[in-house]
């Protein structure tokens, strides 16, 4: 099993890793509302890393398409509560943040990981630098409340690999203890996009990074089988998790972990991975 030390912290991480999302919105997509309160979220971020998540990754503002952006203090409110509760040597902590100074606060309250859904902004990067975290950089088109008015690439592989080759001499030459690409299902791609990145994930695999599925729950699942509810596409996001694997997948990132958490495990099984 890999060994990484995030931010003073020594972990293993077993590949292929869940990470559970904690949502501490009122408007995210799937759950806002759900865990607002600090002792709720604190018991559903145990309890996912009780079944199987090895990584825990908090956001405090929203960034479904049509979301709008909250202040810095508003979502200082919602995380460093939550963080602050936290065991910090138990599994690794996210925090999935586009904001230095609420990437910077939760460091300092223990988080091992940034989760940068801007794709790889400086001061974020200097931040996790200058503590030795982990990083994760997604790739998105436009904001978050334009992004799927009409997403338009040329050959969407090739430009988000281009997008992420254009950061790999500045990521490399950071040194920090692991860094994680995603190529940002449902950020801005329409259904085709989102279906030519599944079938080519592999073709972001670099010795540079290794890679973060987040399909779970997307819409772009009701659009091929009809699941209007996000809660009602689990069988479509473990799909996708599965059909991962074989492409190098690192980290899936998921709502639902210990359904994903017991697929993974059949389906490496059977797949001897």
């Amino acid at each position: 099993m890999p060994q990484y030390e995030f931010n003073g912290q020594a972990f293993e991480l077993r590949y292929p890793a869940v990470m559970g999302i904690l949502n501490l919105t009122p408007d995210s997509f799937s759950d806002g509302g759900s865990f607002a309160n600090v002792e709720t979220a604190l018991d559903h971020a145990l309890a996912m890393a009780a079944k199987g998540a090895q990584i825990i990754d908090l956001g405090g503002e929203s960034t479904r398409p049509g979301s709008d952006p909250v202040s810095e203090q508003e979502e200082l409110d919602r995380v460093i509560p939550v963080l602050e509760k936290l065991p910090t040597d138990q599994f690794v902590i996210s925090i999935d943040t586009t904001k230095t100074a609420v990437a910077k606060a939760a460091l300092q309250a223990g988080a091992h990981i940034i989760n940068d859904v801007s794709g790889g902004n400086s001061p974020l990067l200097d931040l996790a630098q200058a503590h030795k975290a982990g990083f994760i950089l997604m790739h998105a088109q436009g904001s978050s409340n334009n992004m799927q008015d009409q997403p338009l690439y040329g050959d969407v592989v090739s430009e988000i690999r281009s997008f992420f080759d254009a950061k790999r001499m500045d990521l490399i030459g950071r040194g920090l203890p692991r860094i994680w690409i995603d190529p940002g299902i449902g950020f801005g791609k329409s259904l085709e996009h989102n279906l030519d990145l599944m079938r080519n994930l592999s073709k972001f695999e670099d010795d540079a990074w290794g890679m973060l599925l987040g399909s779970s729950r997307k819409s772009w699942i009701d659009k091929l089988c009809g699941a209007p509810t996000p809660r009602g596409r689990l069988g479509g996001s473990i799909a996708s998790a599965v059909c991962s694997l074989s492409h190098g997948t690192e980290i899936i990132r998921v709502h639902d972990v210990p359904e994903t958490v017991q697929a993974l495990q059949i389906a490496c099984a059977i797949l001897n991975y």
